[in-house]
C-alpha cells in the first residue's frame, strides 16, 4: 500500500502570534517568536498510525515523501522504516514544494495522500491531485474550513488506518480557503476551490466551514449580548477575552467598543483594554502562572458553525497555556439557537491532547444561547 506523506512545515505559524494565517506570512511569523506547530502534529498522527499497524496488525504502507521536515524524518521518528524519498525541497519550503511531492508521489503509484498543514495546502494537494486519488489531512493550520481533515492528529490517523484495512469508503469533499489579505483586514472572504476525494469516515472527518446568518439571528444575538453586557455590570474588575465571530461582535457593539472580528479583544468594566491579542498578550493581561490574580478572567468563544470547533480553529491565540491559566470553570461558549440546531455537537483540537482529554472528560460544556439562558452540549 503506497501512500504519500506531505508536511507542510510552516502551516500554524501565524495562529498564536495573531496573524491569523501564515501565507505570505512566514516571516513575519517568525520574527513575532512564532514556533512551527505543524511537524509536531504530524508526529502525533504518524505516532498514532504506527501503534494502530502494530497493534490491528495492519500492513506497514510504503512512504513516498519528501526530505527532511516535510516528511521522512518524521516518518522514521515514528517508527516506519518503508520510506522512499521522491521530493528535496529547498532551505525555505513553499507551495510548490508541497506540490512537487504529491505529484512526484502520484508519478510512483501513490493511492492515498496524506497531508498536515491548513486550507492553503489543502489547496496546493488538491491542486496536484486533480482527484486521481483520496487526500486526507493532518489538521494544522490556522484556517481549516476543509472537509478534508480529520478532526485531530490521531482521527486523521485512524482514517488513514482504515484505509489500510480496507473499510473505508470515499466521498467528495470541499475544499474552501480564505482571502487572507482580506481576514487580516477583518473581512471573511471564503470560497469553495475544489472537490476533492477523501475518505467517507464522518465520526473522524470534520465537516466543512458553514455559514448561519437569518435576519432573526439579530434578536438572538442582542440577547446573548444583554447577557454579557450583565455580566460586566456585575464583575467590572474581571477580564474577559473576546474571541473571533459575529455573535461576539454583537456583544461589542452592545458595549459601544470596537471588535475585531477575526480576533481577540480583551474588556474590562465594559471598557476596551487590549485589542487583537496574540498569545503573548493574552497571558500578560491574565497574569503569571501560580500568582495571586486580582480579578477573574473570562475566555469566552463560539462554535464554527456545523464544525463545532469551539478551540483549535481560527483561534490559536488562546493557546493551551492561556486556556489553563484562565482555567476550563472559566471558558465561556456563545451561539444562537439557530447555529446550535445545526452545530449540536462541541469539538476541541488545542494541540495539547491532555488538555482536549480534559475538555472532554466534562461530557458537556454549557452554551450561552440567550439572556439568562444556555444548553449544554456534548464535547467529542
Amino acid at each position: 500500500m503506497r501512500i504519500a506523506l506531505v508536511v507542510n512545515p510552516l502551516a500554524g505559524l501565524g495562529g498564536k502570534v495573531g496573524l491569523k494565517g501564515t501565507d505570505h506570512a512566514a516571516d513575519e511569523a517568525l520574527r513575532r517568536g512564532a514556533e512551527p506547530t505543524s511537524p509536531e502534529r504530524a508526529l502525533r498522527a504518524l505516532r498514532h498510525l504506527a501503534t494502530r499497524v502494530g497493534r490491528d496488525r495492519l500492513p506497514e504502507p510504503d512512504w513516498l515523501t519528501a526530505a527532511g521536515a516535510m516528511g521522512e524524518q518524521l516518518a522514521r521518528e515514528a517508527g516506519f522504516t518503508r520510506i522512499q524519498v521522491v521530493h528535496a525541497p529547498g532551505p525555505r519550503t513553499d507551495a510548490r514544494d508541497t506540490q512537487a511531492a504529491a505529484r512526484a508521489a502520484l508519478e510512483l503509484g501513490a493511492q492515498l495522500i496524506l497531508f498536515c498543514g491548513g486550507d492553503g495546502t489543502a489547496r496546493d494537494v488538491a491542486s496536484a491531485v486533480q482527484g486521481r486519488v483520496p487526500i486526507v489531512g493532518i489538521p494544522a493550520g490556522v484556517k481549516m474550513h476543509s472537509a478534508v481533515f480529520g478532526q485531530d492528529p490521531e482521527r486523521a490517523a485512524d482514517m488513514v488506518a482504515d484505509f489500510l484495512e480496507g473499510i473505508a469508503g470515499e466521498t467528495e469533499a470541499e475544499v474552501l480557503d480564505v482571502d487572507e489579505e482580506a481576514y487580516r483586514r477583518g473581512e471573511w472572504r471564503v470560497k469553495l476551490f475544489a472537490l476533492a476525494r477523501t475518505l467517507d469516515e464522518p465520526m473522524l472527518r470534520q465537516l466543512g466551514k458553514s455559514t448561519l446568518e437569518e435576519v432573526s439571528d439579530a434578536e438572538q444575538k442582542d440577547e446573548i449580548a444583554q447577557e454579557f453586557v450583565e455580566r460586566m455590570r456585575k464583575e467590572p474588575e474581571a477580564l474577559f477575552l473576546l474571541g473571533p465571530g459575529s455573535t461576539l461582535e454583537h456583544v461589542a457593539k452592545a458595549l459601544r467598543v470596537p471588535k475585531t472580528l477575526l480576533g481577540f479583544d480583551a474588556l474590562r468594566d465594559g471598557k476596551l483594554v487590549g485589542q487583537d491579542l496574540d498569545e503573548r498578550s493574552m497571558l500578560d493581561l491574565v497574569g503569571p502562572a501560580g500568582a495571586p490574580s486580582p480579578a477573574r478572567a473570562y475566555l469566552v468563544v463560539s462554535p464554527i458553525g456545523a464544525q463545532g470547533f469551539v478551540l483549535g480553529r481560527g483561534n490559536q491565540q488562546a493557546s493551551p497555556e492561556v486556556v489553563r491559566r484562565i482555567g476550563l470553570p472559566n471558558l465561556l461558549i456563545v451561539a444562537t439557537p439557530q447555529k446550535v440546531r445545526a452545530t449540536p455537537e462541541l469539538r476541541v483540537d488545542t494541540g495539547d491532547p491532555a488538555l482536549d482529554a480534559e475538555l472532554r472528560a466534562r461530557s458537556h460544556l454549557p452554551v450561552v444561547v440567550g439572556w439568562r439562558t444556555s444548553r449544554l452540549l456534548p464535547v467529542l
